[in-house]
């Protein structure tokens, strides 16, 4: 089969995108798969025709494909026409030749639903949600209000809009985040009126509009659903602080557990919510639901990621190896139900 992973681009999640595109185009390869490593935003400008027949890591030859290049500017310097157009030279041309496109993306534009848009006009089949879900879950604010609208519990909140009057509903502790980040970029767990200003200035940073919701202390757990049934139930318990950045990709800084270390009956409440929370965010093939749960083991559903990270840390490959399905088998999968859908 001829795949293109399609990876990087120029969000704050560029390194994650690159590590998870990285490790997916290598388990598709030793499957026995045409792959080719793709940056969505520097593209590639040599000769096409016979791209997917290449056997080395063409990117690397290139250096089209940075393992590690967090200066967007740099990356935007790197294009003769800069951010003006966000897919790269011979993006959309290489991936209409593919079987499929694996998306690797995270992050603005890669989950927002302007890229499943583009390429379902023109024809491209992907991996992953559509458009209309990738957008509705990237805006944390419409989430919420599509859960509590459907008795999913999520921790109480208000969205606040950039010179908007803080209405301060939300007691404090709470925590402020991007509506529209991910990879808890933009997040702070706020303790005190200071902190709690200067969070709000941190998340304005990165949207033009951020989440002011309550702080549930307790356990923090993250579920993958594909095709609509849960997989097992992995526990995230950071050694220092809370699931950030930092914590989520650097490997050692938390102790993830899986299956969970819960009860019968509190896995099958937790993951019938991680099912409800598909249906009603009209998920298609996979996506992850992350959740809390307080000291009286009452359960709140955060958010739902449409692209769950594929890193050497990430969650969705250690629940699937739970069930017996290696990193490699994962991918297919995930390629099979995407062609099918």
């Amino acid at each position: 089969m001829k795949i293109v992973v399609l990876a990087g681009g120029i969000s704050t999640e560029r390194d994650v995108s690159l590590s998870s595109g990285t490790m997916i185009y290598h388990a598709l390869k030793e499957k026995g798969h045409q792959v080719i490593l793709l940056d969505v935003f520097l593209g590639y400008q040599g000769d096409t025709a016979h791209l997917f027949e290449l056997d080395e890591d063409w990117a690397k030859e290139t250096g089209r494909v940075t393992e590690k290049n967090p200066d967007i500017e740099k990356i935007k310097a790197m294009r003769p026409d800069g951010d003006k157009v966000f897919f790269g030279p011979n993006v959309l041309t290489i991936c209409q030749s593919a079987d499929i496109v694996f998306l690797a993306l995270h992050g603005e534009n890669g989950e927002n639903g302007k890229v499943q848009a583009c390429f379902d006009l023109m024809g491209i089949k992907y991996t992953g949600t559509d458009y209309v879900s990738s957008a509705l879950c990237m805006d944390k604010g419409l989430t919420k209000e599509m859960f509590a609208s459907h008795n999913i519990p999520t921790p109480k909140g208000i969205s606040l809009k950039k010179g908007e009057e803080d209405r301060r509903e939300v007691p404090l502790p709470c925590v402020v985040k991007a509506c529209c980040g991910g990879s808890s970029v933009g997040v702070c767990i706020v303790q005190d009126e200071k902190e709690y200003e200067k969070a709000k200035e941190e998340a304005f940073l990165y949207d033009n509009e951020v989440i002011i919701e309550q702080y549930i202390k307790g356990r923090e757990f993250s579920i993958g659903v594909m095709e609509g049934r849960a997989l097992p139930i992995i526990e995230i318990a950071p050694i220092n602080g809370f699931y950030d950045y930092k914590n989520k990709y650097q490997a050692g800084s938390t102790v993830e557990t899986c299956p969970a270390a819960l009860s019968a009956e509190k896995t099958k409440e937790m993951q019938g919510y991680a099912e409800a929370a598909f249906r009603v965010l009209r998920l298609r093939n996979y996506a992850r639901m992350d959740f809390m749960m307080n000291e009286k083991e009452e359960i709140y559903c955060l958010e739902a990621n449409t692209l769950p990270g594929m890193t050497p840390t990430s969650l969705l490959p250690q629940e699937a190896a739970a069930e017996g399905t290696s990193y490699g088998d994962l991918c297919e999968k995930i390629i099979r139900i995407s062609l099918n859908a």
